[in-house]
């Protein structure tokens, strides 16, 4: 009777997730900035770049199963530690997700959707420093399932000053 409850519950969690819909309804840069302060001076420079990269994910549900995500990268280089440029993009999609569970939902926004959003973005910082008359930018992929199972990780975790109440 055990082994019937759970075959049915994995038929029913594996059913839901055929049933989830999920489709790209639009992709489009919602802000981008480009700086370079330190210029014509950084061109005389030997280039030895140093990149710091910084990834932020959000989302935002628009409607009953309509999600914008936003995924901000900000690049900045910097040559024998004065900055060269600083690069950062807001790029944006609207998803429709239906049908999919709750924590599956999660993992679509958190991960899958910045995933598809990241080419986009790196193309956008390699085209911007290429016109700022830099030489080509070409960041490394991300593993975005990797960041979103940190995030849960860190939520996870009971903070300092609750153990410390608590142990008090």
């Amino acid at each position: 009777m055990t082994t019937e409850v759970i075959n049915n519950e994995a038929a029913n969690t594996e059913s839901a997730v055929n049933d989830a819909q999920f489709m790209i309804q639009r992709i489009y840069v919602k802000g981008l900035s480009y700086e370079t302060t330190n210029t014509p001076l950084i061109f005389k420079q030997q280039w030895e770049p140093e990149l710091s990269l910084d990834i932020n994910t959000n989302y935002e549900e628009l409607e009953q199963n309509l999600y914008e995500v936003v995924l901000t990268v900000t690049a900045t280089v910097k040559n024998k530690q004065t900055t060269a440029f600083l690069i950062e993009v807001q790029q944006a999609g609207i998803f429709a997700i239906q049908g999919a569970p709750t924590e599956q939902l999660g993992h679509l926004l958190g991960s899958f959707c910045p995933s598809i959003l990241f080419p986009y973005a790196r193309e956008a910082i390699t085209a911007e420093a290429t016109r700022g008359s830099f030489p080509q930018l070409v960041l490394a992929p991300i593993n975005f399932d990797a960041i979103y199972m940190q995030k849960l990780q860190e939520q996870q975790k009971p903070s300092t000053t609750d153990q410390e109440s608590t142990t008090h």
